[in-house]
């Protein structure tokens, strides 16, 4: 192999920010995250891009705030997808010799030329919806709007067929052999793997709900689902090893937003709303811009440059993934148009966070905003407005705006004119 490191990211979907064993959960166990943290960091300060599934993606993929990459939502089943003339990792890795391999969840376009091989992926596998039924790889949900369900497994544009098999598996398996092809070809690898788990419909195995069978309903349903991701990413971190590319791997973990508090959560027909992820006490849930909804456990490992067993407490977001990756491969950011910033020194060398503010955006025009400045969140959510100190509040209980004008006449003219410029 290339002494140029290798790249992967694994996602996860609506996961809270206590919800793996690394991060504080004590009700499961998540050994095979715990040995990403261990090898790597664990960084409790990181964000999501938007607190919803397409948007949160479009800014790992694109380096981008989402509204600015023309993703300011979800990607609905006859929408546009992610524009094919936007930079992307894999594209941008490619230029660079690299082979680009993606396994998973793709929600970013379901029809041509919105598909992952227009993006810069050599190979791909997976689906394109939100969410499928994990047996049959059904997309259901179409049903709300009227529209016929859709089987939506594709390999390479190709639809293909794997009835009754888990998608989990099949997702694993795929990553696995892509692995296996990049070890052969001997050129670095940039390989996408995002989880389409805890996202409903919760469809754990029997053995793994019987594992959990003591806890409540809902954090049975919870726990046994992200047991099945555990289990599937340590296969896939074990063929590192054996493979001998562990080492030289640049691993980042996160998921695409906080735990969903829909009710099609449950598998019984209860209406009332989920409660089976753990945000640690952060206000708030997926689809909002509270702690809750866009700060996520997040991992990141590279033996080969980065201290094991570290705990980062400095700024992240998902849009740093491309720059720190480039320039991890040897390129220069400077070359794309990106928002995000490299963070590597901020983990492997303790630096402070290269962020001054933040911005986040929820709905097609930007309705709900907000924006985080040293630790000072400033949220608008229409016309009502909410000033936090996080550091001193993380769980943003309390409003500071009328104690604190200034400050939140300040914060909110940066807020409206970062959104103005867009």
């Amino acid at each position: 192999m290339s002494d140029k490191p290798n790249f992967i990211v694994f996602m996860s979907d609506d996961h809270g920010h206590r919800d793996l064993s690394c991060m504080g959960a004590t009700d499961f166990q998540t050994p095979n995250f715990d040995r990403i943290a261990a090898r790597g960091a664990k960084l409790t300060r990181w964000y999501s891009n938007a607190p919803i599934c397409s948007a949160g993606r479009c800014g790992i993929l694109t380096g981008r705030y989402p509204i600015a990459a023309g993703i300011p939502g979800n990607v609905g089943v006859n929408a546009a997808g992610l524009s094919p003339d936007l930079p992307t990792i894999p594209r941008a890795l490619k230029k660079l010799g690299y082979q680009t391999y993606m396994s998973g969840k793709w929600h970013l376009g379901n029809r041509e030329p919105f598909l992952p091989h227009n993006h810069g992926f050599d190979h791909w596998f997976g689906f394109t919806n939100g969410c499928i039924d994990y047996y049959s790889h059904t997309f259901y949900w179409a049903l709300t709007s009227g529209q016929q369900a859709r089987h939506d497994l594709w390999e390479d544009g190709r639809e293909v067929y794997r009835n009754g098999e888990y998608f989990v598996d099949l997702m694993r398996d795929k990553a696995i052999e892509h692995i296996h092809k990049a070890k052969s070809d001997g050129r670095p690898f940039f390989m996408y793997i995002p989880f389409n788990t805890p996202h409903y419909p919760m469809h754990a195995p029997e053995a793994y709900m019987e594992r959990f069978a003591h806890l409540s309903r809902a954090r049975q349903l919870m726990a046994a689902m992200l047991a099945v991701m555990d289990d599937a990413l340590g296969k896939i971190l074990d063929e590192l090893e054996r493979l001998d590319l562990f080492d030289n791997t640049c691993i980042f973990f996160q998921p695409d937003h906080g735990p969903s508090r829909e009710p099609r959560n449950w598998t019984d027909g209860t209406a009332l709303p989920f409660p089976g992820g753990d945000t640690g006490g952060l206000r708030g849930h997926k689809g909002t811009l509270w702690e809750g909804g866009i700060r996520v456990p997040t991992l990141m490992s590279w033996p080969a440059r980065v201290q094991g067993g570290k705990t980062i407490d400095e700024i992240g977001i998902g849009m740093d993934i491309f720059p720190t990756m480039l320039t991890a491969a040897g390129s220069d950011p400077e070359a794309y148009q990106l928002d995000g910033m490299d963070i590597l020194p901020m983990i492997a060398d303790n630096a402070p966070s290269p962020h001054a503010d933040l911005f986040w955006t929820r709905g097609q025009k930007g309705e709900t905003r907000a924006i985080q400045h040293n630790r000072y969140k400033l949220l608008l959510d229409k016309n009502e407005i909410h000033l936090s100190n996080l550091d001193i509040d993380p769980n943003e209980t309390t409003d500071i705006a009328g104690d604190k004008p200034e400050l939140t006449n300040d914060l909110l003219a940066r807020l409206n004119a970062w959104h103005s410029a867009l």
